[in-house]
């Protein structure tokens, strides 16, 4: 087992849709292989961007199936209500040849239980053994892991390697303080696009996982980059990477909002990827006012980095 997976920059894919609004596999890997391409070093599907609730099991698995088949690097959601179906998606995973899994609580029924998160949590790994394994810990999903159960999983479960952590700066801060720190072995991975430099820099990343970075991959592996560079004590990398965090930050900030799949399927369509246009719900749509603030904060940025790439590289 390898843990190499949960480090550099991984894009969490969206769910193309064709017009009768079913997956678009032909899409969903061709756009994964870009981002591969474009020097990503894996792919999240499905995470929350992937729109798992919205598809049945079957359609999850094809996909992963898919891109495992395109010889795509495949991290696993295992999103789900019951743990039956968490446990599918995990064993799928393994069977098939993805690489990685990402584990998400249980939701709904006794999503606030620790020791039914465990159980849960605990179903999930031992159903991949093989599989490196992240817990993905979001304030949407209802529940935090924190250090006594994240090693008493692990003690069991060796494959448990570390957090996405998606909860903010004082959640990065919690598990660089109380997990990370207190095993080397234990990786960290950012999971929110607002939070890269505060990552890396003060909380001891080894990789992110990226919304926007499906419509501005070169965009953000440079942020990463820079990101790295500050983490080893660079001033120069230190004071780029903050303004250019500081200037992606609206559209950052979109990670963080509940339309976070809408928007960046828009700014997918504004780069001429078409098969984004539809969601699977027909009534899923981004306001007038909200498609004219995304047009002009997309402007402003392309404008905006396009002169300043110039001068960082001069």
């Amino acid at each position: 087992m390898s843990d190499n997976i949960f480090t550099g920059t991984i894009p969490a894919l969206m769910t193309p849709c064709t017009a009768d609004r079913l997956p678009d596999y032909d899409a969903l890997v061709r756009k994964a292989r870009e981002l591969i391409a474009a020097g990503m070093s894996a792919v999240v599907y499905c995470g929350s961007m992937g729109d798992w609730p919205l598809l049945t099991e079957a359609q999850r698995q094809e996909g992963v199936a898919r891109l495992v088949a395109a010889g795509v690097p495949v991290i696993v959601g295992t999103g789900a209500v019951n743990s039956r179906e968490a446990v599918s998606h995990a064993a799928h995973a393994a069977k098939v040849g993805a690489k990685g899994l990402m584990v998400i609580p249980r939701l709904l029924s006794r999503g606030s239980s620790p020791a039914a998160q465990k159980a849960h949590f605990s179903a999930i790994l031992a159903a991949a053994p093989d599989l490196p394994a992240v817990i993905y810990n979001s304030p949407y999903y209802g529940f935090a892991t924190r250090a006594d159960l994240f090693f008493e999983l692990r003690a069991r479960h060796p494959n448990l390697i570390g957090f996405k952590e998606f909860g903010g700066a004082a959640d990065l801060r919690y598990a660089a303080e109380h997990i990370t720190s207190q095993d080397d072995n234990v990786t960290l991975m950012v999971g929110v696009d607002t939070q890269v430099f505060h990552g890396f820099v003060n909380c001891g990343a080894t990789g992110a996982i990226t919304g926007i970075g499906n419509a501005l991959p070169r965009e953000v592996l440079h942020l990463v980059a820079l990101s790295r560079k500050a983490a080893a004590g660079d001033a120069v990398a230190r004071r780029q990477a903050r303004e250019l965090e500081a200037a992606l930050l609206v559209l950052s900030s979109f990670d963080e909002g509940t339309d976070l799949v809408l928007f960046y399927k828009y700014l997918m369509v504004l780069n001429g990827d078409t098969e984004y246009t539809l969601h699977f719900n027909e009534t899923d749509a981004l306001s007038a006012s909200q498609r004219r603030y995304a047009d002009t904060q997309y402007a402003l940025f392309r404008t905006w980095y396009a002169a300043w790439s110039k001068e960082v590289a001069a």
